[in-house]
């Protein structure tokens, strides 16, 4: 290892741990915003060509309130169907109806996904500063291609990252 310090191989490591850490924050946060997603709707299914929700006993949930500021639409089973249900205790303790809420990409689920994702990014951007220092300051031409390689991988993933950040980006 001739031509490269242990400082060298410490910014790397680090830099590479950041961007490591970025890319496990999007696995996780991916898999928490669809298991949220999903948790309260275990069994239903969305028929969104009637924007009616189906319960697992064949009925139906219909929308019964829209907020517009929250960019929330509740839907609700009728209360007899859902009272005589041999199922209700299972699925809810309401007398008036099971209901489901659903909420647009601009809820806080998406906001939260967008929180996550911008962490991810400064994690990558503070990685990406680490090895364009360390790439300016490293003498050796080999090292110094290995950076910038690493550094444009990381400038690709970073313009992935913040394209998603934008709000024409949405995801369900």
């Amino acid at each position: 290892m001739h031509g490269v310090s242990i400082e060298f191989i410490l910014y790397l490591g680090y830099a590479l741990f950041l961007a490591f850490i970025a890319l496990l924050l999007e696995l996780v946060a991916g898999h928490a915003h669809r298991r949220s997603a999903t948790i309260s709707t275990v069994g239903f299914t969305y028929h969104s060509d009637r924007d009616v929700w189906e319960c697992p006993q064949d009925q139906h949930l219909f929308p019964v309130f829209s907020d517009a500021v929250k960019k929330t639409v509740t839907y609700r089973a009728p209360a007899d169907i859902c009272n005589s249900c041999p199922s209700k205790a299972a699925c809810t303790d309401s007398n008036n109806g099971r209901t489901i809420e659903r909420k647009s990409v601009e809820s806080l689920q998406y906001g939260m996904q967008r929180f996550h994702r911008a962490i991810s990014l400064t994690l990558l951007t503070l990685a990406t500063l680490i090895l364009a220092v360390e790439a300016y300051r490293t003498p050796s031409f080999y090292p110094r291609v290995s950076l910038i390689a690493i550094l444009f991988l990381f400038g690709l993933l970073g313009i992935r990252l913040s394209a998603a950040l934008s709000p024409e980006h949405k995801t369900n």
